[in-house]
């Protein structure tokens, strides 16, 4: 059963609140603020602390809007390798794209983007030409010479000196980017070193949600986050300048205390004074932790993160996109909690009616090649109630599992008919003798689309039909590989799947 354990409405209030004392505060005239993690659709908060608006970042920044400007960093090596946010399953430079159109969307004032560490490579150039005849302004900074470790050379024409000024107005510039690697702490210290030059006394903070610097280090929705990027090899760690400078606890971030030293010097041959910050931490304007309500809540749920994160990692070994180093870090933190896979409910259900249908089968004489091809999915309903489904010759288990769902939800009984068996079969001859498809069972959301159709003339089908939006947040698991359709459906449901690094043939295409 679902329960909130973060408000809301408090953390933008306490935010928006924080981050306008931290512009008021001194004699600084501008602050520039490293925009970490993801602006819109943060799913990852939403799961660990829930009740948390994924959106409630930007909706934060349009709290602020008249004391905002916003600079877009990606880097262009990014843009040369076509990195992909795995979320959203799009490049970097298309992310871009689409932050831009969220900010517009909270109608938020676009600065420019920055071309980071820029190379004069066609992929890149093409990125900026179609940016700049689409009216955004964009720049090019290189790669800074003498960092990290020559300051003098850094903080001096050669250095940052070298990249154009980006020119803003408002006393707020969020610095923001696709991803991790953007380069945007390098151009907040960029525009911090062109506004000293210019008589303009400005500032410089950080506002990351995770890890919750006030939350123990090993509080499950911190060792969750290091479960989210274990492939960046992040690590909380306690912050050692906190500690000596204030002999407080605080949890911080290998990445962040390893450039510290040097953020602080450079900030110090920028201003000419000693650094205000004595710490990482001081950086940081993150105030999630003042808005946890309900303490267990967000920890069963970071547990909960913490095993979809190794199932994910998983999977994603079994496709070659990660290395062994990242999935076992992921299974160290899950073990380190004392949690298996087991402790996802979905998982041994959708397992549990796999073998159920094994028995069955090999029950009634039929070979144990065809028991192996079984494939079932299980979708834990928002009252906690299990539905499964399991691939046949019409359908995958994915579209399986959410028709039994919406029946359960609907109070049909499961021998009622929800597609109309003339549409099924128009539609599987149209991908088996037209489309000349490997299979004609029909993935989700080709049922969604028959649903719909028969919805116009079967009144179960309509009502079935709008129990789809009562499915979002619920998980669910598949004992196969999904589909790269399934997947993208399911997560356009909304519904948190996962599934067993198995294939469910041996075929190498559209296994």
């Amino acid at each position: 059963m679902y329960r909130e354990g973060f408000d809301p409405n408090k953390y933008v209030e306490e935010q928006s609140r924080y981050i306008l004392e931290r512009i008021r505060s001194g004699d600084s005239e501008r602050l520039y603020l490293e925009f970490g993690g993801k602006l819109v659709h943060d799913k990852h908060a939403m799961r660990v602390l829930p009740g948390f608006d994924e959106n409630a970042k930007i909706k934060l920044l349009r709290k602020m809007k008249e004391h905002v400007e916003i600079i877009i960093c990606i880097y262009s090596g990014d843009i040369a390798t076509r990195k992909t946010r795995q979320d959203f399953g799009i490049t970097y430079d298309v992310e871009v794209l689409r932050i831009i159109d969220m900010f517009h969307k909270y109608d938020l004032e676009i600065n420019s983007v920055v071309v980071t560490r820029y190379e004069d490579i066609p992929a890149v150039n093409m990125f900026i030409n179609k940016l700049e005849r689409r009216g955004i302004k964009t720049y090019k900074h290189r790669f800074t010479k003498g960092y990290p470790t020559d300051v003098d050379t850094i903080v001096s024409d050669e250095g940052y000196g070298a990249n154009p000024y980006i020119e803003v107005t408002k006393p707020l510039v969020v610095v923001n980017g696709p991803g991790g690697g953007s380069g945007k702490l390098a151009t907040c210290l960029s525009q911090l070193y062109h506004d000293y030059r210019r008589g303009t006394k400005a500032r410089y903070a950080k506002f990351e949600t995770f890890p919750i610097w006030n939350l123990p280090l090993k509080h499950p929705v911190n060792v969750a986050y290091e479960a989210a990027t274990a492939d960046l090899k992040d690590v909380n760690m306690i912050d050692s300048f906190h500690l000596e400078a204030y002999g407080e606890m605080a949890t911080n971030y290998n990445r962040d205390l390893e450039v510290f030293p040097v953020v602080k010097r450079i900030i110090e041959k920028i201003t000419g004074t000693e650094a205000e910050y004595k710490s990482p931490t001081d950086m940081g304007v993150n105030r999630a932790g003042f808005s946890i309500t309900d303490d267990e809540v967000c920890r069963e749920a970071a547990k909960q993160e913490i095993i979809r994160r190794y199932i994910i990692a998983a999977t994603d070994y079994k496709k070659g996109k990660i290395s062994n180093e990242t999935m076992d870090r992921c299974k160290l933190l899950m073990d380190d909690m004392g949690m298996s896979v087991e402790d996802r409910n979905v998982v041994p259900a959708a397992r549990d009616y796999k073998e159920q249908l094994k028995k069955e089968m090999m029950a009634d004489g039929r070979c144990e090649d065809d028991s192996d091809r079984i494939v079932t999915m299980a979708i834990e309903l928002p009252d906690g109630q299990i539905v499964t489904g399991r691939r046949s010759d019409i359908m995958t288990a994915g579209s399986a599992a959410i028709l039994n769902s919406i029946k359960v939800l609907s109070g049909l009984a499961d021998e009622v008919h929800l597609l109309s068996p003339t549409i099924l079969s128009e539609v599987q001859s149209l991908k088996e003798d037209v489309l000349d498809q490997e299979t004609n069972a029909l993935g989700i959301e080709e049922i969604l689309m028959t649903l719909t159709i028969s919805a116009a003339t079967n009144p179960f089908a309509e009502n079935a039909a709008e129990k789809l939006r009562e499915l979002r947040g619920c998980k669910a698991h598949c004992t196969s590989i999904l589909s790269d359709k399934d997947e993208a459906t399911l997560k356009s449901l909304g519904i948190d799947a996962t599934c067993d690094p198995e294939y469910s043939s041996e075929n190498l295409y559209g296994g």
